[in-house]
């Protein structure tokens, strides 16, 4: 199964763009994804998550970076607060 966020199909990066990818493999990839649906362009296939961000200098893509992080982390934190609960 493969999903794509709305943005990543009309992002076409600049040349004076800085871009990273993200790829990684959790068990609720689909849940971190809803948490980065206004945040950033993923995509996820079978369970890997892929974030791809693009800035127009290296300053905002940290800042890019650093926002994305504190987001997956706090979605990870609710995750494993509400597995305990089960």
């Amino acid at each position: 199964m493969r999903e794509s966020s709305p943005r990543l199909s009309s992002m076409t990066p600049r040349k004076s763009e800085s871009r990273l990818v993200l790829r990684l493999t959790h068990d609720n990839a689909e849940a971190l994804a809803a948490a980065l649906t206004t945040e950033a362009d993923f995509s996820i296939t079978d369970g890997t998550l892929e974030v791809i961000e693009s800035a127009g200098s290296l300053v905002d893509l940290r800042a890019r970076w650093n926002t994305l992080m504190r987001g997956l982390i706090a979605s990870e934190l609710v995750l494993g607060v509400a597995g305990d609960d089960e």
